[in-house]
């Protein structure tokens, strides 16, 4: 995003009935507002990242209901899945286990013309797993000592990395699990690991120092979100992701659709199947 953009970006909140910046939550009506805005900066990034054949890796991390997932569905949302794919990987398997432990991330890597996002990633070992005992202290430190040297092979080879991380306070993290409780559409979100994440929030506090401690670096930096307002949230890391990166601004090819041929006419009413009952 350049200076125009982000100076015509700054008169639409100015310009805007609620407030934008500052304190309390931002309102519906304004959040929809600038986050059309900025998912149209999304799909000229998105038309950008195929006629170029750039590579970009955006990382996703925080405590659990952070609102990582909120997040990147905003992201998302308006592009093509072709474009920006979302990996969420689940636990190691047993033949995963036995492998290099960076094994299995590589394999998702983009392309050319590809986004990829990780909803958590390889520093799942900084995190759950040194909270949770899955590792022992021997790994969690080899781990440290090979991140950077890791992650400068990946940008070396051309690939944009970008990593957030979410920052969510002590009583929003309670709120939003008391809402999920509560909430059937949302009790699914609600694992017996993120009980426990609940339980140890000092442990995940010590583990996120340690963390950002070994590997935010001046040319690997972690981009730190609040995220108590998840709508402010989600506007600010779009914005930032935006800013991030030195796309231009790409029209689509303008369309046109052709006349229908009438040759070979056919009678194409779909009759006497099982339509589905109309009962809305």
């Amino acid at each position: 995003m350049d200076e125009t953009d982000q100076g015509l970006l700054s008169e639409a909140r100015d310009e805007a009935s609620e407030p934008v910046a500052g304190e309390g939550r931002l309102k519906r009506k304004a959040y929809e507002r600038e986050l059309h805005k900025l998912q149209v900066q999304l799909a000229y990034l998105q038309t950008w990242v195929r006629e170029t054949g750039a590579r970009i890796i955006v990382v996703f991390e925080g405590r659990d209901a952070a609102g990582k997932g909120g997040t990147i569905k905003a992201i998302t949302e308006r592009v093509s899945p072709r474009v920006f794919r979302v990996v969420a990987l689940p636990a190691p398997s047993d033949r995963e286990k036995s492998q290099l432990y960076l094994q299995r991330y590589l394999a998702h890597f983009p392309a050319a013309g590809e986004v990829v996002i990780f909803d958590r990633s390889w520093y799942n070992r900084a995190g759950v797993e040194t909270v949770m005992g899955f590792c022992s202290e021997a790994e969690r430190e080899r781990f440290f000592a090979l991140c950077p040297p890791f992650e400068r092979v990946i940008t070396g080879s051309g690939i944009r990395l970008v990593k957030f991380w979410l920052e969510v306070g002590r009583h929003e993290q309670r709120r939003r699990f008391e809402a999920r409780i509560h909430d059937p559409l949302r009790q699914w979100k609600l694992s017996p690991m993120d009980v426990e994440s609940y339980r140890r929030w000092y442990a995940y506090s010590r583990a996120r120092d340690a963390m950002l401690a070994a590997t935010d670096t001046e040319d690997l930096p972690w981009h730190v979100v609040r995220s108590d307002d998840k709508r402010r949230a989600r506007l600010n890391c779009i914005a930032h992701l935006l800013h991030l990166i030195p796309y231009e601004e790409r029209e689509a090819e303008p369309v046109e659709l052709p006349k229908r041929s009438k040759k070979d006419t056919y009678d194409d009413v779909l009759r006497n199947r099982r339509f589905v009952p109309e009962l809305y």
